[in-house]
């Protein structure tokens, strides 16, 4: 990994992406749901080997709100209420780098499972 510093970090009007640019040219325009499924958070991660958890139905999530934590990070929170995850810039360029790589798996864990991307609908 690099140690780019990101020179952007722009949430589109829609709340859906998340646009990170970094000092050496490179851009990357992250989906909030990618984001949202793939945070580094104790919550999507677990607290140890083996614990890591696939979070289903955030297709339509949105990026309420970005903190910066130190001059290392952010802190993005999530209209799902999630606000837990700390994304280094190490860890967005990796995720802009192999992002659809790792959704990719994330989305076989879903199949695997029987889970789906869409928010589960409730009867009323």
């Amino acid at each position: 990994m690099s140690d780019a510093w990101p020179t952007e970090l722009r949430v589109s009007k829609d709340r859906r992406h998340l646009v990170v640019g970094f000092d050496d040219g490179s851009s990357f325009d992250l989906p909030a749901e990618m984001l949202r499924v793939l945070s580094p958070s104790a919550e999507v991660q677990g607290h140890g080997p083996g614990q890591k958890v696939t979070v289903p139905g955030k297709r339509n999530v949105g990026i309420m709100s970005m903190t910066p934590t130190g001059n290392y990070a952010v802190r993005i929170g999530f209209d799902d209420m999630h606000d837990t995850g700390i994304f280094t810039w190490t860890y967005l360029r990796e995720l802009g780098e192999k992002g659809q790589e790792l959704f990719a798996v994330y989305e076989a864990e879903l199949k695997e499972k029987g889970l789906s991307r869409d928010p589960a609908v409730r009867p009323h």
